[in-house]
């Protein structure tokens, strides 16, 4: 750093991409006293704010509606028939969405941040070109900060026919059936949606269960409820697409066709490096295209880092925030840290809604040997008088040796926001003792998780118990 000192730089950072992870780390860099420029050639906030998190749940709150309006009549209301809109979801959606990035775009004056609404491509370790200004701008450093975009794969006939999670906020009506290829949290989550919403829906994945990598137990649970809302069709895969006089038809790998109104492929994301120039200053890409860095989010190039999803170490906007706070302090703030990527809190908006925290079972068997794991699966309080055919699932996993906590899953109502508040015990590395002396919240669902007494599996390793 001393012999960047010696040059004279435009900027002191230069940030391209204006997302989750770039946004902090140029207002956290601005803050230290940096001098920064921001790039976003599209719109300030990134996936989550404009066309991901956000916008996602807001939708995932309109089609829970539907429940509640049935709900209602066990609870002594007489509910007329409801009419949704989908005119009126899409408009006020989007003015949040607006109003949103505007808060961002705000904030980034207010730190001093200057933003620029252009496309940049690296030209060299410390300069950038602004393509359409067709201007360079010299950095001490460099932040790549592009996040990732839906793929279609595999890429079959017709595909071209189909859309992605992109362009599914673009959608002017609701279509009346829709065909969602794909089987992890985008595609569940899109599928309930629009399955709520009144769409006649079917999610189709090529695997024999629905969000890979998750809990096997959860992963039923949401099986079995997802087969109760859509037509769920799984090891299945969709061999080509045509359009006909009254929407796609969807022939799939067993002879299946079937005719629908729009077809969501949410089968993958990759980091999005196209043209980014990373071959002028010879950063090469992994296996999945994604941007190698350090535990400090730096390249091979010491001027150069990259943070988010376009480094493809854990694809959540929590995870991109903490790495450009991180990187902003450690370079800009004289206060070095990295993030811990090995235990995140993280929530699948579906319905029922899941919420997990550290390994699921198998691998927490792999990784501790002895393991105790406690499970209770029951009837939502409200489902008492409402009807619903609905239960909720909790699993705690125990470490046998330091009686830690080392997994919670949950699938039911606001997981999401139980599953927050236990990441915190989580992290701090709560014991089942911890647990167990803790005052019970009743009458409550998350309750469950401090009364589990006796463990419903308790595993050994081979030639152990």
């Amino acid at each position: 750093m001393a012999d960047d000192l010696a040059h004279s730089y435009d900027v002191d950072l230069f940030v391209i991409g204006g997302g989750s992870g770039g946004v902090r780390a140029a207002r956290i860099a601005a803050g230290h006293g940096a001098r920064v420029q921001l790039a976003e050639e599209y719109r300030v906030g990134g996936t989550c704010v404009i066309r991901g998190c956000v916008p996602k749940k807001l939708m995932v709150y309109a089609g829970r509606f539907a429940d509640e309006f049935a709900d209602a009549a066990g609870f002594g209301w007489d509910v007329p028939a409801p009419r949704f809109d989908w005119r009126v979801l899409k408009a006020r959606r989007d003015a949040e969405v607006a109003r949103l990035e505007g808060i961002y775009d705000t904030n980034l004056g207010k730190a001093g941040v200057t933003v620029v609404a252009d496309r940049a491509v690296i030209e060299d370790a410390h300069t950038v070109r602004l393509v359409g200004a067709d201007k360079r701008v010299t950095a001490r450093f460099i932040l790549i900060a592009v996040g990732a975009e839906p793929v279609k794969e595999p890429l079959i006939p017709g595909a071209e026919l189909a859309i992605t999670s992109n362009e599914v906020f673009e959608l002017e009506t609701l279509p009346e059936r829709i065909l969602v290829v794909g089987g992890g949290y985008i595609a569940v989550e899109f599928a309930g949606v629009f399955a709520h919403l009144g769409a006649r829906t079917t999610l189709l994945h090529r695997g024999d269960k629905l969000l890979r990598g998750f809990d096997e137990e959860v992963r039923d649970a949401l099986d079995a409820a997802c087969a109760h809302r859509m037509d769920l069709r799984l090891n299945r895969m969709v061999e080509r697409l045509d359009k006909v006089e009254n929407g796609i038809r969807a022939t799939l790998d067993d002879g299946t066709i079937l005719e629908v109104d729009q077809v969501l492929t949410a089968t993958g994301r990759r980091p999005k490096i196209s043209g980014l120039g990373l071959d002028a200053v010879g950063i090469e890409p992994d296996a999945r295209g994604a941007i190698p860095v350090d535990a400090y989010s730096q390249t091979k190039v010491p001027s150069i880092y990259a943070v988010g999803d376009v480094t493809d170490r854990a694809a959540l906007t929590p995870i991109a925030i903490r790495e450009g706070h991180a990187f902003a302090d450690t370079v800009f703030g004289n206060k070095p840290w990295c993030v811990d990527h090995g235990l995140i809190p993280t929530a699948v908006f579906s319905t029922p809604e899941i919420g997990v925290v550290g390994h699921n079972e198998d691998v927490a068997r792999k990784h501790f040997g002895a393991i105790d794991v406690y499970r209770s699966s029951f009837r939502p309080m409200k489902a008492t008088l409402s009807g619903r055919d609905e239960r909720v699932l909790m699993k705690v996993i125990v470490d046998c040796a330091s009686d830690r906590v080392v997994g919670v899953h949950v699938v039911g109502h606001d997981a999401g926001e139980i599953i927050q508040a236990v990441g915190i015990a989580v992290t701090m590395g709560a014991t089942k003792a911890d647990f167990d002396r803790t005052i019970a919240v009743h009458p409550t669902a998350g309750e469950e998780l401090v009364t589990m007494r006796s463990p419903v599996v308790t595993k050994h390793p081979v030639g152990v118990g």
